[in-house]
This record gives structure tokens, sequence and C-alpha cells, in this order.
């Protein structure tokens, strides 16, 4: 009987690519279910020898590690903090931050005044 290994739902697909890939990579046979029409079933990968399903859980538990570090480390790179927008742009970052304090500054008196 075949033991789903993957659940496919709310999966990348190139994450879904890659696992699809490392199982042929090492000879599991498996099968691929959809969702269906109406979104109503499982979509996943199936493994059809269950002697194979240790091995492929482990293959995919590992895979799921590297991806984890890989994908975090690829958005702490892309993460800009305050000091990146200001190093980029000095005077657009200064005039924005000048821009928000007159703003509230404005905001503030107008509100005082009508007291």
């Amino acid at each position: 009987m075949a033991v789903l290994i993957f659940n496919l739902r709310h999966v990348p697909d190139d994450e879904a690519q890659d696992v699809r890939e490392l199982l042929l990579d090492n000879n599991i046979e498996f099968h691929e279910t959809s969702a269906g029409i109406l979104s109503m079933s499982v979509p996943g990968l199936w493994v059809v020898n269950e002697e194979e399903v240790e091995e492929a859980r482990h293959l995919i538990d590992e895979y799921q590690q590297l991806r984890q570090k890989r994908v975090r480390e690829e958005y702490r790179l892309k993460k800009r903090t305050s000091m990146d927008m200001f190093k980029e742009n000095p005077v657009r970052y200064s005039g924005s931050i000048l821009a928000i304090i007159l703003l509230c500054y404005f905001i503030v008196y107008l509100f005082a005044k009508l007291l």
C-alpha cells in the first residue's frame, strides 16, 4: 500500500521538483496525486514500496534542513536595514525622515490649536 511521504499543498514548485528529483535519483518508486478540480484531494508524493518509506523520509528531511539553511541565508542577505538604506542614498533617507518629523509636528500643532 502506498504511503504519503510528501504533502504538496502550499509547497513552492521548485521545492516539489527538487523532492521529485531526489526520489528519482535514489531509485525510490513513487507516484504523485493532484489536488483535483475542487482542491479537495490530497496533493502529494506517495512511496509505493513500504520498505523505502524510511529512506525516503530520511532523504527528504535532510533536503529540507539544507533548503531551510539556504533560504534563511538568502533572506538574511536580502533584508535591508535602515542603515543600509541610509548608505545607499543619504539625501533621500534624510529628506524622508525630515518630512515625517514635519508632518508629525504639523499634525500635533493643529490638534493642539483646536483644543
